[in-house]
């Protein structure tokens, strides 16, 4: 596969490859929901040997992924519509940002290319008004960037990222993906997402925002 990929580019096709991963626990509950037996456990491997094999075969395709993605925690819908933000027609050479927020309590995404953690800012939740509300509500807003801890968190990203979002357009990376965590990805991480998503359009119009914990909370 890389070497047939490497001769679609090298004859000026534009081609892209999409890795989807799952962790080993979700594996084995479609494994057990479809009955279907995994084809590498035909050779006497127990299903969890046959999983690890097929990850070492299909290690050298992961490594030229133009985009890996997660899809433990997704159903076939969200999966679809993934893939349609990410592989609508794009500007040559212009990179796709994808800003994603998440719960440390649902897990960390496994397609993100950078992880953040902005638990140790103030947390709504424990404000009763806002409790069921989340980072894209004007109260959340007003609430979270009254605080210089959040705008400084902020500051301090947009710092760090706008240097390694130039390195990744250096590198002809088509996709980037950014995650932004706290404890139930309700309001701090989905507000910080969301305000990175709108200083990054500025100079990459294509930044999206995803925010699938909101939807789990």
């Amino acid at each position: 596969m890389p070497k047939l990929i490497d001769e679609l580019k090298r004859s000026a096709i534009d081609c892209a490859v999409l890795y989807l991963v799952a962790d080993d626990q979700e594996l084995l509950r479609r494994f057990a929901e479809t009955r279907r037996a995994h084809p590498l456990g035909r050779q006497g491997e127990t299903l969890r040997e046959a999983i690890a094999s097929e990850r070492r075969l299909l290690e050298p395709i992961a490594e030229i992924a133009d985009q890996v993605i997660d899809t433990s925690r997704m159903g076939v819908h969200q999966l679809r519509e993934v893939i349609n933000r990410r592989v609508d027609p794009r500007s040559p050479d212009r990179l796709s940002i994808q800003f994603e927020s998440f719960g440390f309590k649902h897990g960390i995404p496994g397609d993100a290319d950078f992880v953040f953690d902005v638990r140790s800012l103030p947390n709504p939740h424990w404000e009763t008004a806002l409790r069921k509300l989340n980072g894209r509500d004007p109260a959340v807003i007003e609430y979270l960037a009254g605080f210089a801890s959040v705008r400084s968190m902020i500051a301090d990203l947009t710092a760090f990222l706008e240097k390694r979002v130039g390195e990744f357009s250096q590198a002809n990376r088509s996709y980037l993906t950014i995650a932004i965590g706290c404890t139930g990805g309700q309001h701090r991480s989905v507000y910080i997402a969301e305000q990175l998503a709108e200083h990054f359009r500025k100079s990459h119009p294509q930044a999206l925002t995803r925010h699938d914990s909101l939807q789990k909370n």
